[in-house]
């Protein structure tokens, strides 16, 4: 059971991470609360099933051009949805959730509310002294390490991320010193949606597809950005990992778990939010803006 539980917490967390990371790196730049966030994720997933059943193309062709095509969507949407009411948050937000309902429903017309698979791309297991672990849960955890490390990489070591951080940190200096602003949106927009469709890209051999998959994750994202600290990087990752084993001890540990991970996922966000209200980390965002 402590396998299960460290394996599903860090595989769990790390996918949360992916998805908190990317929505708190688009709020943070260009103030967007994008709900069709975890939509975009869902995306992916599928695009990979139909890739592998109905294109037949390899696996890995099928990982990468379902992670292109959702980028290449989110742009496009963002493009014809929010830009031209981006100053309006409210409206934004309406949008975004009236975007990620049609997603659902194009997804619920083509396939039904059927739960479909798709086959693991590593077989077999790789034993740490006595513990049994899947190579895809190996494969699953490498991939999301790596994309983690990557957008770390790229936002704080390249000029590219200098000017995203820039254009976080006060939009109108950022204009003044020469900075395009609306290409950096773009740019921070393509990343937070590829780190999604990653998630969406590891999560499709781990579990089911459906319409309706994109829901939990969202909650559970949403949880993890009020508890790290609206905006903050940083705190999003932490919380990412602290709510990916909480989750992954009440599904082993208590009694019918699988029910109850939301419900705790987001007591613990309230619970923090009562003795620090800004969260984690909120603090010292505000003070590094």
């Amino acid at each position: 059971m402590g396998q299960d539980i460290v394996v599903n917490g860090l595989i769990n967390g790390s996918i949360y991470a992916l998805l908190a990371v990317g929505f708190s790196l688009i709020f943070g730049v260009a103030r967007l609360v994008n709900i069709a966030h975890t939509a975009l994720y869902m995306t992916a997933a599928y695009l990979i099933y139909i890739g592998l059943n109905h294109w037949g193309i390899s696996s890995l062709l099928a990982v990468l051009s379902s992670i292109l095509f959702t980028v290449a969507l989110g742009l496009v949407c963002y493009q014809l949805f929010i830009k031209p009411i981006r100053e309006h948050e409210a409206a934004v937000l309406i949008a975004t959730i009236a975007l990620a309902m049609i997603i659902q429903e194009i997804f619920l017309l083509g396939f039904g509310g059927h739960y479909l698979g798709v086959p693991p791309l590593a077989t077999g297991y790789f034993m740490v002294g006595s513990i049994k672990v899947a190579n895809q849960h190996l494969l699953a955890l490498g991939v999301a390490v790596l994309a983690l490390v990557a957008t770390w990489l790229l936002l704080f070591k390249t000029r590219i991320g200098l000017a995203i951080r820039c254009t976080a940190q006060d939009r109108e200096v950022a204009n003044l010193m020469g900075i395009n602003v609306n290409r950096e949106i773009m740019v921070a927009l393509g990343i937070s949606v590829g780190m999604a469709a990653v998630a969406g890209a590891i999560v499709a051999p781990l579990s089911v597809i459906d319409p309706h998959m994109w829901l939990h994750p969202l909650i559970m994202m949403l949880a993890i950005v009020v508890l790290g600290g609206l905006g903050s990087i940083k705190g999003s990752f932490i919380a990412s990992y602290i709510l990916g084993f909480a989750e992954a001890v009440v599904v082993f540990v208590v009694p019918m778990g699988a029910f109850l991970k939301g419900s705790v996922a987001l007591s613990i966000m309230i619970l923090v939010l009562l003795i620090r209200p800004e969260g984690l980390f909120g603090v010292a965002f505000e003070e590094e803006r």
